[in-house]
């Protein structure tokens, strides 16, 4: 069998090919280091999430209140025309009746007669009456010039009640509420002001239980009061603060219940105050964190729930309501004119809860609700009764700040997780639909279960991880198909380049074993055909001839590796899958021999003829960035490159342009190629020799008549060879001869010389020959 020395190049292609695990451990860490700065990405996100989600700061808390007011603009609450509470307004038409306000107290007196009358519940005045009546007779009369008039108008009065002891009388056979305005915190001094110094003004209205912790430093606090006339608190039932707690943005969303007053008492608001005045309750329980049935694993979280009378209400931790706001009902007003002429349905008043205030807008009793720019503050007392009694308002569950931020995390790291493994459109699509599925479910719970779960933190942070992660894979996309254009450009065909550019995926980076075909190439003679030439004239011939053999490798799919001076290494199915390999390599070889006659006819006279020896093989090979750190190639290692490298060098030999190994030419016999078994060579390197085939034809390349003639006494020659038997050799090669195929006839001459070796081994043979 024939051996050939190594060149250089199948030296360094020799490298043993890494194990599977070695591999495994690669892949890892390949996939570990490209999903690195995703993860740091992640954390980053979650990190700076987590801390503006435990301090709250108020652009978030804007964020959350605007959600839920879409929320109830889209889903507002409706009235319900049972409801226990009218309103008696204070309209533009009552002023222009019973003239500018403030009316007299008697005529307020002469209201409370009448709702009481038609049997009222309770009935509540959303209207500070702090002071004395400027319009009774007595104050009217001091308006009068000093005179025997006024004197014996003050006569005339003497003895006639007052204004305001005749509202008192009025309030005290009726079941009334009057309001309270708080104002100041209780770190301002507070004023020593008549009627202020007596702060038992609330509290001996209501009484007050507490269960759990105490509520006093959950509940909102204010310094000071400024009360009802001390006449009119006295004779009315009860005292409820008129106070709102706007939001920022000046909108009401939440309504306190029960208000902390800054010498130690509590004061309820006029709803709360109302609404058990309407039940003849004595006392409201304030129910805290700690109390049975009520678990804060002994953390003091703030107010559950109020219970006033038989009707009990779940709250804020600070003892407030989150109203779902209905769209201000035009059946619940009452006209105070309609009272007063008695024009008014009697059934509208029996047993309901009357609040008196003022909806004309002059009077400037006018709050911003979530559904509506302007609405009366009574009709927000109103809606406060409403939630009470039915029922209907909002709430926000102690577990959904938990909820909240599990979401949060969870889509962080689901779109860090998505963004590495696919690709940028589609991450953005299943993001937008993944958000849109948070906002839904929180508006299912909005709808359903009346329960305020927030999105708007977790869709906005899982938004921010969404842009981030995919602009960053996207960057890193971009950068790789770049990185692949430069690469690969000059190796493989642009058509390819655009493939793996749009796929940077399907390049395994660091080496992956996979089948493929390797092609050799070398000039035959290339000593004397570079004789005589200088530096620039050698360079312009190899440019000249590399060219168009290296434009026929790219036009068939392969891939150059490199070139080793005159020189070409190239291979099939890397770094794009080719199904069809070894069949795509054998027509580049066979049209690298026909574009190899044009350079020789275009350059005749200019350079002496060029042959080359092709040598292609197929088998399992590693492909991929070989080399260091600092500098790397795109290549090929593995046994089968050797084998390739070792068929080129024997065409001198056999004296043949192209040869294949056995695996190869399986693959392009199916493909429709021919070609001829002419040895089993054991090259260097290998133990078992290897069946070599010359690459005669295709089906774009004539196999030559005298070839296919020629292959049934070759293959008769061989297998006799073979076989020892020097006889039926000889007859064959005369066959073979007669068939005159000159292409092969390196190889005639070899069978010849190896005939007589047999022969003169054989002496029967040899005996006959003499």
């Amino acid at each position: 069998m024939l051996q050939k020395a190594e060149p250089p190049a199948a030296q360094r292609a020799s490298a043993p090919a890494p194990s599977g695990r070695a591999r495994s451990r690669r892949r890892w860490r390949s996939r570990l280091a490209r999903a690195l700065p995703l993860v740091l990405i992640a954390t980053a996100i979650t990190v700076v999430g987590a801390v503006l989600r435990i301090n709250d700061p108020a652009p978030l808390g804007q964020l959350r209140n605007m959600v839920f007011d879409e929320y109830q603009r889209f889903h507002p609450n409706t009235f319900d025309p049972g409801s226990p509470v009218r309103i008696v307004a204070i309209d533009d038409a009552s002023l222009a009746r019973l003239g500018q306000w403030p009316w007299p107290r008697n005529v307020l007196a002469e209201m409370v007669d009448r709702l009481r009358q038609m049997g009222a519940a309770a009935i509540g005045f959303d209207i500070i009456l702090a002071e004395p009546d400027r319009m009774s007779p007595e104050a009217v009369a001091e308006l009068i010039p000093q005179g025997p008039n006024r004197n014996a108008l003050l006569e005339s009065l003497e003895g006639a009640p007052r204004n305001d002891m005749v509202l008192a009388s009025s309030l005290i056979a009726a079941p009334s509420v009057l309001g309270v305005a708080l104002d100041r915190t209780p770190d301002e001094p507070r004023p020593e002001e008549p009627g202020l110094a007596d702060a038992a003004f609330a509290a001996s209205k209501a009484g007050f239980a507490f269960a759990g912790d105490n509520p006093s430093a959950f509940l909102p606090a204010y310094g000071s009061a400024t009360p009802p006339l001390a006449v009119l608190s006295q004779a009315a039932e009860g005292l409820g603060a008129l106070n709102w707690i706007p939001d920022r943005d000046r909108i009401v969303r939440t309504v306190p219940l029960i208000f902390q007053l800054g010498d130690g008492g509590f004061l309820p608001s006029l709803a709360s105050e109302t609404l058990r005045v309407a039940q003849g309750a004595s006392t409201i329980v304030i129910r805290a964190s700690n109390a049975s049935g009520q678990s804060a694993w002994g953390e003091e979280s703030g107010v559950n729930a109020v219970r006033i009378g038989e009707l009990e209400t779940a709250t804020t931790a600070s003892g407030a309501v989150q109203l779902h706001f209905a769209p201000t009902p035009v059946g619940r007003q009452i006209p105070a004119w309609w009272v007063m002429d008695g024009v008014v349905e009697p059934e509208e008043i029996a047993g309901r809860i009357i609040l008196i205030g003022a909806t004309a807008p002059g009077l400037f009793d006018i709050q911003a609700t979530p559904l509506e720019e302007a609405v009366p503050g009574v009709e927000i007392h109103a809606q406060v009764i409403d939630h009470i009694v039915f029922g209907t308002g909002l709430e926000r569950p102690d577990w959904a700040q938990g909820l909240e931020f599990v979401v949060f995390v969870a889509l962080v790291v689901l779109f860090a997780a998505a963004a590495a493994l696919l690709s940028p459109l589609t991450n953005i699509a299943f993001g937008l639909v993944t958000l849109a599925a948070v906002g839904g479910a929180s508006y299912y719970f909005f709808i359903a279960r009346s329960l305020l779960v927030d999105p708007s933190f977790p869709v906005l942070f899982g938004a921010i991880s969404l842009l981030a992660t995919t602009s960053f894979v996207a960057v890193r996309e971009g950068s790789e198909r770049r990185w692949v254009r430069s690469a690969f450009g000059r190796y493989i065909s642009s058509d390819l380049v655009e493939d793996l550019a749009s796929n940077p995926h399907r390049l395994t980076l660091g080496g992956e074993i996979k089948p493929m075909t390797i092609l050799f190439t070398d000039i035959r003679g290339f000593t004397g055909i570079s004789e005589g030439m200088d530096a620039q004239s050698l360079t312009a011939f190899i440019n000249a001839f590399l060219t168009p053999l290296t434009n026929v490798i790219l036009d068939h799919r392969g891939t150059v590796d490199k070139y080793m001076g005159d020189a070409i290494m190239a291979f099939w199915n890397a770094p794009l899958d080719d199904a069809d390999h070894a069949a795509h390599a054998a027509e580049a070889a066979l049209s690298m021999m026909a574009a190899l006659e044009r350079f020789n006819n275009d350059h005749e006279g200019i350079y002496r003829p060029v042959s080359i020896g092709i040598g292609l093989n197929t088998g399992d090979c590693c492909v991929g960035n070989l080399g260091s750190s600092q500098r790397f190639d795109y290549s090929v290692i593995g046994d089968d490159v050797n084998v390739a490298s070792r068929l080129e060098g024997e065409t001198k030999n056999y004296g043949v342009p192209i040869l294949v190994g056995p695996s190869t030419a399986e693959a392009i016999q199916r493909a429709g190629y021919d070609t001829v078994a002419l040895d089993e060579v054991r090259v260097k390197g290998k133990e078992i020799a290897i069946e070599t085939f010359a690459l005669v034809g295709g089906p774009n390349h004539r196999t030559p008549s005298t070839v296919t003639a020629a292959k049934a006494p070759l293959a008769e020659v061989i297998a006799a060879y073979r076989a020892g038997d020097p006889a039926t050799m000889r007859t064959a090669l005369e066959g073979l001869e007669q068939a005159g195929a000159s292409e092969l006839a390196k190889v005639v001459t070899l069978y010849r010389e190896r005939l007589a070796l047999l022969a003169k081994a054989s002496p029967k043979d040899g005996a006959s020959k003499t």
